[in-house]
């Protein structure tokens, strides 16, 4: 049985079943991690936001000297036809993705003339905001943008998201709250984080080190439509130890509450519930 969900890819001119092998061992972005990707999502018959992903990938791939060869409108029609390969009700993941197939003036220089694309759906269930998980500090921290391309969406970013949760796991949490070089809380190792403290939502203000998601973003404009305060601001790892609620928002699994940090317990309390009621409003009657 294969590791992965259903899945299929647009490569080439044409849909694939699976897994293509779309790489070899002299793709540049095989050895030299020369890719990006963005991620979107479908669900319950809508594709919230699928236009800022499409040109979010694009962007990405300028960012790290790709050429973007593919228009977000058609990034948009393509997924609208691989969704009808799926059962009616399958909640998918959306990864169009670009890199350099070949060198360019050095081997560590990929060729923008190179330059690749796909579309990979997948098979991904939505998580159930009604568990919640659980973080703790991360042993280790975000790069920032002179150390690495935190301006794009890059494959080479999560490696070190891995090793983060890895050792988080290894420590008997689900996640890690992820500090930045001066050790002010930046994201979770997979989502943008937010607290709320009496009355009042924090979420750390966008300094270079982490990507400014798109259901972030969302996520704050709805909330301060809906009249509550939403503060972008240096947070420290003791604020969220103290705060009333800790919540976060990502593509993957959109607003989910955390359950716990260390040795606190924590429950989904009413600005997540705000939060997560407004995207899910916003996402069913805006984002067909």
């Amino acid at each position: 049985m294969a590791w992965y969900s259903q899945t299929w890819t647009w490569f080439d001119g044409e849909w694939r079943e699976g897994n293509p092998g779309i790489m070899g061992p002299r793709t540049h972005a095989a050895w030299q991690a020369s890719q990006v990707f963005d991620g979107a999502r479908y669900f319950d018959g809508v594709s919230p936001d699928l236009d800022r992903h499409a040109a979010r990938v694009n962007r990405s791939a300028t960012a790290m000297g790709l050429k973007p060869t593919v228009s977000a409108e058609e990034i948009i029609a393509k997924a609208a036809e691989g969704v009808k390969k799926f059962s009616s009700g399958t909640a998918l993941y959306i990864k169009p993705m670009y890199w350099a197939e070949a060198d360019g003036p050095s081997t560590i220089i990929g060729d923008p003339e190179s330059t690749q694309f796909a579309l990979c759906l997948f098979e991904a269930p939505m998580g159930d905001p009604g568990t919640g998980f659980s973080v703790t500090k991360g042993a280790y921290r975000r790069p920032t943008f002179e150390t690495m391309p935190t301006d794009a969406k890059a494959g080479c970013l999560y490696p070190n998201n891995a090793r983060i949760l890895r050792e988080a796991k290894g420590r008997g949490f689900d996640n890690a709250l992820v500090l930045d070089m001066l050790g002010n809380v930046a994201e979770t190792g997979t989502s943008n984080v937010f607290l709320a403290k009496e009355g009042v939502v924090k979420t750390p203000a966008v300094n270079g080190t982490f990507l400014n998601g798109i259901t972030r973003q969302r996520t704050i404009g709805l909330l301060r439509g809906a009249g509550v305060p939403v503060e972008e601001t240096t947070l420290g790892y003791a604020d969220f130890e103290q705060a009333d609620e800790i919540f976060s928002s990502g593509n993957y699994s959109k607003v989910m509450p955390i359950s716990r940090i260390d040795d606190r317990q924590l429950q989904p309390g009413p600005l997540f519930r705000k939060a997560r009621e407004l995207y899910m409003d916003f996402a069913h009657s805006k984002g067909a």
